[in-house]
């Protein structure tokens, strides 16, 4: 048996770095991607960093393609080592102005998505008695931020469904893991923002402050000094380490504001910075609504 890793969501950001990180480190990388459109880019990614890839369609939300690719790498590897979660979207905008449609949607990538990869994943790991489950978590997933309230939810929601599943599966030889990153500049901030329709709309009574907020993150993205390679770092520790960790927070500020929720006393945290978060974002009235 072979040291497979499959990675979900590996055609752009995150995703794609992790499959050339690993697969420079030696890993047997099996890049999923929901549109096989993106597959000349990661090709051609490949070719530039030399190494090899071997790519499959699998759209978490689809059973029967999950199926299909889990088989696939089954049938060449003889097993899964690795699982990667990192398929995943955004949604940004305030919460009364995201839609149902909007937010079901997030959670059928973001947590139905994960789960169903893993439920497909976990027996062959539990028969050979060793594997690792990744998940692609979020510093959102550990401290909430207006304008992404459902994001939040279906981070949270993977924090405890990992926390949870590593509990269960540490006597089978599996190892679960949550990474954890702060701001990191991919797509996920640029051409796929994830922005809800209607908090675009200048007739929302949030709009003023949406734009507000939304240019708070663009400021702190400008001054980021973390890279999707500290993040595909990270995951191959989470692979390879011995005893690896339940959590890994990626990113200084992430660490920062973690740390200093977890240790100052009782709600102090919570009224100092989402208090000064906040007066940022409401100093922008919004307009009023007839």
């Amino acid at each position: 048996m072979s040291d497979g890793v499959l990675i979900t969501g590996a055609g752009t950001g995150l995703g794609l770095e992790t499959a050339l990180y690993l697969a420079q480190r030696g890993l047997d990388v099996y890049a999923s991607l929901p549109d096989l459109a993106q597959q000349e880019g990661v090709a051609a990614a490949a070719v530039e960093r030399d190494v090899s890839l071997r790519v499959l369609p699998l759209d978490v939300t689809d059973q029967s393609s999950i199926e299909m690719a889990v088989g696939t790498m089954v049938g060449e590897c003889g097993g899964i080592y690795g699982l990667v979660n990192n398929a995943g979207l955004g949604l940004r905008g305030f919460f009364e102005d995201l839609s149902e449609g909007e937010i079901r949607r997030l959670f059928d990538v973001n947590v139905f998505g994960t789960i169903a990869v893993t439920r497909a994943v976990l027996p062959h790991m539990r028969l050979a008695r060793r594997g690792r489950i990744v998940i692609i978590s979020s510093a959102a997933g550990r401290i909430a931020e207006m304008t992404i309230s459902a994001y939040c939810a279906s981070k949270f929601a993977l924090e405890g469904f990992g926390e949870a599943l590593a509990q269960e599966v540490a006597p089978l030889g599996v190892g679960v893991s949550l990474i954890e990153p702060g701001f990191v500049r991919t797509p996920h901030f640029t051409v796929n923002r994830g922005q809800a329709k209607a908090a675009l709309n200048p007739d929302s009574p949030y709009y003023a402050w949406f734009v507000r907020h939304e240019d708070m993150v663009d400021d702190l993205l400008r001054r980021n000094w973390v890279t999707p390679g500290d993040v595909a770092r990270a995951v191959h520790g989470a692979l390879v380490s011995r005893r690896p960790r339940l959590r890994y927070v990626v990113g200084g500020r992430a660490k920062a504001l973690i740390s200093l929720r977890q240790h100052l006393p009782g709600g102090l945290f919570d009224r100092l910075y989402f208090r000064q978060v906040r007066r940022m974002v409401h100093g922008a009235r919004a307009p009023a609504v007839t």
